[in-house]
């Protein structure tokens, strides 16, 4: 059990900042450089660690838009496939996922945008490619512009699994 709690440590001092070496770790959690080293590999393999990633300044990178796109689809196996293809080809799709609700609506997609015509383009294409798949759909386009009340990061999540 301790074990266990000194994993879940781990993982939310990951969390807080993952650019930190397993020496810097082990001061910070009172135990030993390889007892972290360890602790890390096994994070890893089980899957509780899936990459190590940063959270950019989409402004400098000339992203303007989060689109957050639900849609209302016909599930039928090929559709699936080649929707989950799709998603996997565009770099500027960050998450996609089935869900549920909101009139029926089975599957989320948020995706990054340089401005406007960038996600009219982007949506374009998408209906023309899934036409046949695709019943209707809506999307809320967030400016990355405006004030940002929670800025986009998992360090947040820290917090939850230190719970």
């Amino acid at each position: 059990m301790a074990t266990r709690i000194r994993m879940k440590k781990l993982l939310s001092e990951l969390l807080k900042n993952s650019r930190r070496s397993d020496r810097q770790l082990a001061r910070d959690m009172g135990t030993s450089q390889p007892t972290v080293t360890r602790m890390r590999s096994k994070l890893e393999k089980e899957g509780w660690i899936q990459e190590y990633t940063i959270v950019p300044s989409f402004e400098k990178m000339g992203i303007k838009l989060m689109a957050i796109t639900i849609f209302k689809t016909h599930w039928k196996r090929e559709s699936v496939e080649k929707g989950e293809k799709a998603s996997m080809t565009r770099p500027n799709v960050i998450f996609s996922a089935r869900a549920e609700g909101m009139g029926g609506r089975n599957v989320v997609v948020i995706s990054l945008h340089q401005d406007y015509p960038s996600y009219a383009d982007y949506i374009e294409n998408i209906m023309k490619e899934h036409s046949e798949d695709i019943e209707t759909y809506d999307t809320l386009l967030v400016s990355l512009k405006a004030r940002v009340a929670k800025p986009l990061s998992l360090s947040y999540l820290a917090e939850l699994s230190s719970e």
